[in-house]
C-alpha cells in the first residue's frame, strides 16, 4: 500500500507538494474542482461545508481540463518526488445534465469521453467521482473532537429543497434559483447511474483509466429531498454490478462506511478488497452513525484503523492510501498540523500492517 496525500484546487503548489513529501507521502489526488469558488463556508484550507447555498459556483461549462493542463500538473507533482494517482470529482458544470438526466445529457456525456481520453492521455490512471444530487451536504462544523478540535458533524437530515440551479452542492445556473428540483425515487437515479457507467466505461478501458465511484457522504436515504445511491455496504455491490468493466471500481471512503446504519465495517473491507475493485482508500474516523456522528482523529473514533489497513494487505490491495479529512490542531496551521498527524499515523500503521526491511 502506498501513503498518499489529497490536496484542493488551491493547494496545487510546491509548497503543498513539498509538505505532502516531508510526510512521507509518495502520491497526490488532486481536487480540481474550485469548492471554494464565491462559496460561504469554512475555511479554504478545511473541507468545504456550506449551508443550503451550496458551496459555491461551478466552472466553466465550456472548457474542460486540458491535456496540457493536467500534463502540467503531473509534472509539478512529479518533480516534487511525487505521482499523481488521480483527480477526485467533476465539475458539477461539465456532468450536471448527467446527473438530473436534463436536456444537455448526451453532449455533456460527449464531453466527459473527452476528458476522459485526456485524463488518460496525461498519464493519470484513475478519475474519482460522487454520483449524487445534493453531494455533501447538512454537516456541521465545531470543536466536535477530542480536546475540542475543530472538526465535522452532522446532528439530522438536511430537507431543505434543492434550487434547480444547483446541483452536487454548487451552483450551475443563477438564474434558476428560485424554483426546485423536482422529486424523483432511488431507481430512477440508479437508471442515471447506470447510463453514466454505460456510456462512458469502454472509453475509459481504451483510456487506461479507472473511474471510481464514492460512497453517499452523508450516507442517508434521501438528502435535501434527493434520492441516494451508495448509503449502506451491500449497495457498493449494486454499483460494480451495473457493469463488470474492471475500469468500474470503488473510492473506498472507510469514515463513511463506518456511518452507515446496516453492516460492518471490516466485513465491507475485506468483501470488496478481495475482489480487487478498489481503486484508492479514504481513510477517517468516526463516531457514531447517520445521520448523528462526528468526526474523529484516526486513533480516537469507533473503526479501529490498523484492523482495516492488515485487513486491505491480507488482500493484496496495493493501492493509495489518504487522509480524506481529519479534525484541526490548535495552531497556526491548523488543516496541515492535523494532516501532519493523520499521514504520521497512517505511515506507523501502513509499516506494522506491511512489516519488512526498515526503509531507508
Amino acid at each position: 500500500m502506498k501513503l498518499g496525500l489529497g490536496l484542493y484546487r488551491h493547494q496545487l503548489n510546491r509548497r503543498s507538494f513539498k509538505f505532502a513529501r516531508q510526510c512521507g507521502a509518495t502520491h497526490v489526488v488532486a481536487h480540481l474542482v474550485d469548492y471554494f469558488n464565491r462559496g460561504e463556508h469554512s475555511p479554504a484550507d478545511s473541507q468545504p461545508t456550506g449551508g443550503t447555498g451550496g458551496w459555491g459556483v461551478a466552472g466553466d461549462p465550456e472548457r474542460l481540463w486540458t491535456v496540457g493542463d493536467l500534463r502540467a500538473l503531473r509534472n509539478e507533482v512529479n518533480e516534487a518526488g511525487l505521482e499523481l494517482e488521480a483527480i477526485e470529482n467533476i465539475d458539477p458544470a461539465h456532468w450536471s445534465d448527467v446527473l438530473l438526466d436534463g436536456p444537455r445529457k448526451a453532449e455533456q456525456l460527449e464531453g466527459l469521453k473527452t476528458l476522459i481520453r485526456r485524463i488518460g492521455e496525461a498519464g493519470i490512471p484513475i478519475l474519482g467521482y460522487n454520483f449524487s444530487i445534493a453531494g455533501v451536504a447538512g454537516r456541521t462544523t465545531g470543536p466536535l473532537a477530542r480536546g475540542g478540535a475543530v472538526s465535522v458533524g452532522m446532528d439530522g437530515i438536511d430537507e431543505s429543497p434543492i434550487p434547480q440551479g444547483m446541483v452536487w452542492n454548487m451552483i450551475v445556473n443563477r438564474t434558476a434559483m428560485d424554483a426546485v428540483l423536482p422529486d424523483i425515487d432511488a431507481e430512477e437515479l440508479w437508471r442515471r447511474l447506470g447510463d453514466f457507467l454505460n456510456t462512458l466505461l469502454p472509453v475509459a478501458e481504451e483510456a487506461g483509466v479507472r473511474l471510481a465511484a464514492h460512497p453517499d457522504d452523508p450516507p442517508v436515504p434521501r438528502l435535501r429531498g434527493q434520492p441516494r445511491l451508495v448509503n449502506q455496504p451491500h449497495l457498493f455491490q449494486r454499483l460494480l454490478d451495473v457493469n463488470a468493466s474492471p475500469s468500474n471500481v470503488l473510492e473506498f471512503c472507510i469514515g463513511t462506511i463506518a456511518e452507515m446504519t446496516e453492516g460492518d465495517v471490516y466485513e465491507a473491507v475485506d468483501r470488496y478488497s478481495s475482489q480487487h475493485r478498489i481503486g484508492y482508500v479514504h481513510l477517517r474516523n468516526v463516531s457514531g452513525k447517520a445521520p448523528r456522528y462526528r468526526e474523529t482523529f484516526l486513533d480516537d473514533g469507533d473503526v479501529d484503523i490498523p484492523r482495516v489497513l492488515r485487513i486491505l494487505r491480507q488482500n493484496e490491495f496495493d493501492g493509495v492510501v489518504i487522509p480524506d479529512h481529519t479534525p484541526e490542531l490548535a495552531c497556526d496551521a491548523p488543516w496541515y498540523a492535523g494532516m501532519a498527524y493523520a499521514m504520521g499515523y497512517i505511515r506507523a500503521c501502513l509499516d506494522e500492517a506491511e512489516p519488512g526491511p526498515p526503509r531507508p
